[in-house]
């Protein structure tokens, strides 16, 4: 139906590497923490919740393997099983 679509596909290769000298700049720290002045300023306070949310679940899932004796932590042998 459409014979003509993969003729006009281009290839990709100059999008995964351009040639550009943008392409090969190297970025310092002063450089990256510039672009964190273009966040809005109403996504700061959702970043903070999801930062101490995410700190949260790990403390609690780390306390909880560590802690918790009636974690099974092998398969029980068949021997040991009642039928």
């Amino acid at each position: 139906m459409f014979s003509t679509r993969p003729l006009r596909m281009q290839a990709s290769r100059p999008f995964a590497f351009p040639t550009t000298k943008e392409g090969h700049r190297a970025h310092t720290i002063s450089q990256r923490l510039r672009t964190l002045k273009r966040i809005p300023p109403e996504l700061i306070p959702l970043g903070i919740v999801l930062s101490v949310a995410v700190g949260a679940a790990i403390y609690s899932s780390t306390r909880k393997l560590m802690t918790d004796k009636t974690l099974r932590l092998y398969r029980n042998r068949p021997e040991d099983r009642e039928h």
